[in-house]
């Protein structure tokens, strides 16, 4: 508990002291940055105390995190006594908004904190929560950046770790362990994630004008103006996909009078067996909330199954993981903040360059690669969409100034290549070190996406975005359906290039893997693209869903000229452009992100498209879930009586079936939030060790008090309790979890060292033991019940030649000299 509010004091604090620095940065917004004030203070905060232990300024130490703190500080002080009063005027006019905002932050931070409670487990089973403590107690013991691998003796860690660095500053800043931080800051992230999306709406739906403006335009009901942002986080945080939904109707039985017909046809796993008796109505299969995960089924031509991965954020909550598409969710956020701060022309100004002319300030143009660098550094796959919404939103800032042209091609290059540069010169020293496992793109012929599946998976956010789409044509809104559909045909052109030009080099340039592939499929190529598109054509209501999104979209925003006043006396339901047009360009982007996918995905050590499908579904949902939000807002405030209370009819609905999902699974995953004593609910997710594994667990706690050192211990498979005194005591292990390993970096690197250990163990010959301590600098031999498991352990020769600096029960730490 006192954990819990030491890290809320100090976030909210944070956000307080960078909220005089956000109001200056985001003038276009309505709520000048306060509810984003939190997630971009500690992304500053966490910038400037990185670059200074990378630069060798400070130290990774209480020392080093004051002193980019007072860097903050001193910048928002500064602007604090130049816009004083004006400031004290906003916050005096905007209580509403501030208590709204803070309810909903402690709120959600202390509902999540609960959740992980009494779940608090940092186990092995069927997550990353292991890698993720060990990264963040790699970051604790590292006096240096970049730290050093916890599971790789001798290299720094080869990842996207930003995340972690922010919970281990937050952790060190407060005194709370990793095992604690971990539960903490998944409870941060769900709470800045909620207050983060609040505040997109919020801005959003503060620029449409609900009618001419009156005297009472500040005592419209609160909630219009403050109730109604509330459904960006439900839909982004809650709201999930229609699995959930359908686990309800199978434990109930229905669909099954005639056989499993409707079950068998949607051919989602675990469902199309028989449900389990007696009947119910809250699903009781054994981690059926896993399959909510795994609603994309994808076959090679020869029927093979192939997993993919669709999660979405209702589900990374329930499963508990900080991974870094989770960190960086706030961060998203914040960048579409930023978006939409361009969008509205919040930093007009020119810099001159040596191309052209750039129509934003030098401010502008900093902190948006701050936060595009930022995501490169918490989770690299979301630079591309986010770069390419920021580029866009400047570009549609020149389509309101001067209409539609080819000059907007010119301003997405004069924008996106200044802004590319600025984000790699900040993050430099992460980018010239960082190693990625993709290596290029690879044409996607046989997995297309089934459209049962994909409206299994996006249904709920399907049916209120074509709802808006609908509605901005009844209100007969501006647009351009022929540059519309032709643009939609245009990109799908493209993406059949994409695929057979991708193909095509394949074969010329790797034809290794084209014969592996086509000898694995028994096929040739003609074959190949024959079935490939026979496939395509079965699984075309996918394809037409998407297209008719798209293509509705794209007619609405080209639509978009030069912006004109709007006569609300004869237009009442008319919204205005920016707000309409920001979440269109939202919806646009999201789209492609799901249709790309089915043309093309990124290689990397998986071999075909898991990784991709789980990248790009989970960014997609973080876009279409707001525009679904706007939507829903916009039609609730536009819609007269009638068609509302239908259209409220059809929306409850769908949260129903969207909220199907948490309602049950929450509670499955902490056993209905029971615990037999209440000392037992505790964020430490390190206390099962005492009950599992209650000898290393006291180990543990020995080695943390210990100097640093290489630690030997037994390698085995990931996904396991291998490496578990390197993982929890943020020292480095020679081996960790070998997979893992391979994903992060050439796995040549690992070299002998598997053997190497095994052999530290076995031989009986001293010599033999000791060349290979000195090859890995090993400071310190764990020989516990996972050692003599794992191998015939000759411990004669430790205890001959070795100290044991601790000893209980089954296991033993030896210090070489």
């Amino acid at each position: 508990m006192t954990s819990f509010f030491s890290w809320y004091i100090l976030i909210t604090l944070l956000g307080w002291i960078t909220f005089p620095l956000a109001y200056h940065l985001f003038p276009a917004l309505a709520d000048r940055g306060y509810t984003l004030s939190r997630t971009f203070g500690l992304l500053v905060w966490a910038f400037i105390f990185w670059l200074f232990a990378s630069l060798g300024i400070a130290q990774n130490d209480l020392g080093g995190l004051l002193l980019g703190l007072i860097v903050v500080g001193g910048a928002s002080a500064y602007l604090t006594v130049n816009r004083k009063s004006e400031i004290q005027n906003w916050l005096g006019e905007n209580c509403g908004l501030i208590i709204t905002a803070e309810l909903l932050f402690l709120v959600t931070f202390g509902f999540m904190a609960f959740v992980r409670a009494s779940n608090p487990e940092i186990t092995t089973a069927g997550g990353e929560k292991w890698m993720e403590v060990a990264f963040i107690n790699a970051i604790l013991r590292s006096p240096v950046f970049p730290p050093h691998d916890p599971w790789l003796s001798g290299y720094a860690i080869s990842y996207y770790y930003f995340g972690y660095v922010m919970t281990a500053m937050l952790a060190k800043f407060t005194s709370v362990p990793a095992s604690i931080a971990h539960n903490l800051m998944l409870s941060l992230v769900f709470a800045l994630s909620a207050i983060g999306a609040y505040g997109i709406l919020y801005n959003l739906l503060k620029t449409i004008d609900h009618g001419p403006k009156t005297d009472d335009d500040n005592h419209r009901p609160w909630s219009v103006v403050h109730g109604l942002p509330l459904l960006a986080p439900l839909f982004l945080l809650l709201i999930s996909n229609v699995e959930g939904f359908l686990e309800t109707l199978h434990r109930l039985g229905l669909f099954w009078k005639d056989g499993p017909n409707f079950w068998k046809w949607l051919d989602i796993p675990d469902l199309r067996e028989a449900p389990s008796q007696v009947l119910g109505l809250a699903p009781d299969r054994f981690y059926w909330w896993w399959r909510a995960s795994r609603v994309v089924q994808d076959y090679d031509l020869n029927g093979t199954f192939r997993e993919a991965i669709d999660e979405f954020p209702a589900f990374s909550f329930v499963l508990g993981d900080l991974h870094p598409h989770v960190l960086a969710m706030p961060f998203v956020l914040l960048a579409i903040s930023v978006a939409l701060n361009i969008f509205l022309g919040g930093w007009s100004g020119n810099i001159n360059l040596y191309f052209g002319q750039l129509k934003i300030n030098k401010q502008g143009l900093v902190v948006s690669a701050l936060v595009l660098g930022g995501l490169a550094f918490l989770n690299t796959w979301d630079v591309l969409f986010i770069g390419v919404l920021m580029v866009l939103s400047y570009a549609m800032a020149r389509v309101r100034e001067s209409g539609w042209s080819w000059e907007r091609l010119e301003d997405v290059l004069l924008f996106g290549i200044p802004l590319g540069i600025t984000a790699f010169v900040l993050y430099i020293p992460f980018f010239i070190s960082f190693d990625s496992q993709a290596s290029g793109i690879v044409p996607n012929f046989m997995y297309p996406t089934r459209g049962a599946h994909l409206w299994v998976m996006w249904g709920t956010l399907f049916v209120p975005l074509f709802a808006f789409l609908i509605y901005l044509w009844g209100t007969k809104a501006p647009v351009n359906w022929r540059a519309g559909v032709l643009t939609s045909l245009g990109v799908l052109l493209a993406l059949f290039t994409v695929l057979f030009t991708v193909g095509f080099l394949a074969t010329r340039f790797t034809p290794d893997i084209v014969k592996y592939v086509l000898d694995e499929q028994q096929l040739n190529i003609g074959t190949l693209i024959s079935k490939s598109m026979e496939r395509r054509l079965s699984y075309v209501g996918s394809l037409l869903t998407l297209m008719a999104l798209l293509t509705m979209a794209l007619s609405f925003l080209f639509s978009n000229r030069q912006q004109e006043p709007v006569d609300y006396e004869s237009q009442p339901t008319q919204i205005d452009s920016p707000a309409s047009s920001f979440v269109l360009l939202m919806i646009v982007i999201g789209v492609l992100l799901i249709l790309g996918i089915d043309f093309v995905y990124l290689r990397d050590g998986f071999g075909y498209r898991i990784n991709s499908v789980f990248k790009f579904y989970f960014q997609a949902w973080e876009l279409l879930s707001l525009a679904a939000a706007f939507g829903v807002s916009v039609m609730f405030l536009k819609l007269p009586k009638w068609p509302l209370a239908v259209y409220t009819l059809v929306m409850v609905l769908v949260i129903v079936v969207g909220l199907a999902f948490p309602v049950f699974a929450f509670p499955t995953r902490t056993d209905d939030f029971k615990v037999e004593h209440p000392e037992q609910r505790t964020l430490d997710g390190s206390t099962y060790l005492a009950n599992v594994m209650p000898d290393d667990y006291q180990a543990i706690q020995f080695m943390k008090g210990l100097e640093f050192g290489v630690i030997a211990e037994a390698v085995g498979g990931q996904y396991s309790e291998y490496a578990r005194m390197a993982t929890f005591t943020g020292m480095p292990t020679v081996l960790g979890w070998p997979g893992h390993e391979g994903q992060w970096r050439d796995g040549s690197l690992q070299g002998s060292r598997n053997q190497d250990i095994e052999t530290l163990y076995v031989t009986p010959d001293w010599s033999v033991t000791q060349e290979i301590i000195k090859r890995y600098n090993i400071r310190y031999i764990v020989v516990g019940n996972l050692e003599r498991t794992s191998y015939r352990v000759n411990e004669e020769k430790f205890n001959n030649f070795l100290k044991p600096v601790f000893q209980q029960g089954s296991i033993t730490i030896y210090e070489v000299p």
